[in-house]
């Protein structure tokens, strides 16, 4: 490739990132739609070859993927909505702990001048603002009915999510077959193989880490729901949520499962060993079971680097960089396999050039 094509193609990158950051308010609904049309496709493919026609397939895969989601919400939404009520009202009684127990202790270990804990005012904030359910409903839509703008901008990308994805996934095929027949002929079969360990990658991420989330999600939330914790159902998909990061989802559930069961039961040895016998088993399911099941070993995204791609894609795009940040950082690691092969390949590296032990220098 000469100099000219490469700067070329920087260009045109720098100015992709730059049409996305000017376009995010409005790209949300196109990107969840790509997201759902990308996951039925597979779907819609297998009715396809069991005789059904393309738009036939493509409905009956949006009725049921519109059918799951209604279901859940209308069993989900009224038990989390009682949930946020019972954590409203322990977000006080925590901050009693805290004061009256918790921090003289490390006052008293470590030595700190009287006063230095002040958590009154706080208490006070968050009990006026976390006071019931109904209140903050009503200051959500206060926010979002002070903006008419925001609400009518809302409501279209509600609107456009189903139909977008509904005809994304229709001509899916039809797209992939145009796209494919852009690309530059000599090149054609390099670019067709990348971007098939790309799709094997984002497709074992999207549709294999994410039914491992809500497998675990649903393991936590009935263990401690079983286990008669208030608060199971919400920590149950907190942790589910945060599992989107190998032993993240484990870390952030237990800790706050421990804590709603010492403000629930007390210090009851029982309950806590309950506690963590359902996030043992959730761990074993997780390593032995669905993530070999479900993802395979296809990904290849440290934790560390999942993290990093996360909260960049949010500081720089916000929540459309959230959706873009862990395809784009697995088409990256592609790439960068590929350079490294070619990296050890080359006379820079100097591997193909020295020449290997001899018996007798060994």
């Amino acid at each position: 490739m000469s100099t000219s094509n490469r700067w070329l193609w920087l260009a045109g990158g720098v100015l992709l990132a730059w049409l996305i950051y000017l376009l995010q308010p409005i790209l949300t609904p196109f990107l969840l739609g790509i997201l759902i049309a990308y996951l039925g496709d597979p779907l819609a493919d297998w009715l396809e070859s069991k005789g059904l026609g393309r738009t036939w397939a493509v409905t009956l895969v949006f009725a049921v993927f519109t059918l799951l989601m209604l279901l859940a919400l209308l069993v989900l939404l009224p038990l989390l909505g009682r949930q946020l009520v019972k954590l409203a009202e322990y977000v006080p009684l925590g901050l009693d702990w805290l004061q009256n127990q918790g921090l003289p202790w490390v006052q008293a270990q470590f030595g700190l001048p009287e006063g230095f804990w002040q958590l009154d005012q706080l208490k006070k904030v968050l009990a006026g603002h976390l006071g019931d359910a109904s209140g903050i409903a009503k200051n959500l839509l206060l926010v979002v009915g002070n903006s008419g703008m925001a609400l009518a901008l809302a409501l279209t990308n509600l609107v456009l999510v189903p139909v977008v994805s509904f005809y994304l996934l229709r001509d899916w095929d039809i797209v992939m077959a145009r796209l494919r027949t852009l690309l530059p002929r000599r090149n054609e079969g390099v670019i067709v193989g990348l971007l098939g360990e790309c799709h094997e990658v984002i497709g074992a991420f999207l549709r294999g880490q994410l039914l491992v989330m809500l497998a675990l999600g649903t393991v936590y939330a009935l263990g401690l729901m079983l286990l008669g914790l208030d608060l199971g159902l919400l920590i149950g998909m907190l942790a589910g949520l945060a599992s989107i990061v190998p032993y993240m989802g484990f870390a952030v559930g237990i800790v706050a499962a421990l804590i709603a069961a010492v403000f629930q039961f007390g210090a009851d040895p029982l309950m806590l060993t309950g506690v963590a016998a359902v996030f043992g088993v959730g761990q074993m399911l997780e390593g032995m079971v669905l993530t070999p099941l479900l993802v395979g070993d296809r990904i290849g995204l440290h934790p560390v680097a999942v993290i990093f791609a996360i909260m960049a894609g949010g500081q720089l795009f916000g929540f459309v960089g959230i959706l873009l940040a862990l395809p784009v950082a697995a088409v990256i690691m592609v790439l960068l396999r590929h350079v490294h092969d070619l990296y050890k390949l080359s006379d820079l590296y100097g591997e193909s050039a020295a020449a290997p032990p001899t018996q007798q220098d060994t």
